[in-house]
């Protein structure tokens, strides 16, 4: 039992700080990245004119502490939001559009259209609801210049 706890505790911390930093290098690469925007258009809207344009995508995988695990685990037992799951897709949409959005901006994009975001999630279903659980995130768009 004492193992439980202290494998509890340590999730929680080591989860906590490291979320944290995330949180804090993606607010960074953020203001560094502001200046070219990105636009989603209806299917009836026309597309600005460009250049030259190219897809880019950014993807990312991440991971659920043992901490997040174990709470969730509990809110599955009574339903409703599981929010401890709330800051992994936060955190997975925005680095998979910082790194889209990096990787047109080294291109010398002005601004990426039509962006969309697709997610998945990856073990914990094959596992019975035991083991890893962690989200995949892809953002793509059009960069145009």
């Amino acid at each position: 039992m004492i193992e439980f706890i202290i494998l509890l505790a340590v999730g929680y911390f080591v989860g906590s700080v490291l979320e944290k930093k995330h949180y804090k290098d993606i607010k960074k690469r953020e203001r560094k990245t502001i200046h070219v925007p990105i636009i989603s258009f209806g299917a009836k809207q026309a597309i600005p004119e460009a250049n030259e344009a190219a897809l880019f995508a950014g993807s990312v995988v991440v991971s659920a502490d043992y901490f997040k695990m174990f709470a969730s685990s509990l809110r599955n037992l009574v339903g409703g939001n599981v929010v401890v799951y709330e800051s992994i897709l936060d955190r997975g949409r925005r680095e998979a559009i910082l790194r889209m959005k990096e990787q047109a901006i080294a291109w010398g994009a002005t601004q990426v259209v039509n962006v969309r975001l697709e997610t998945a999630s990856i073990g914990n279903q094959a596992s019975g609801g035991k083991g890893l659980f962690a989200v995949e995130v892809i953002a793509y768009g059009t960069g145009i210049r």
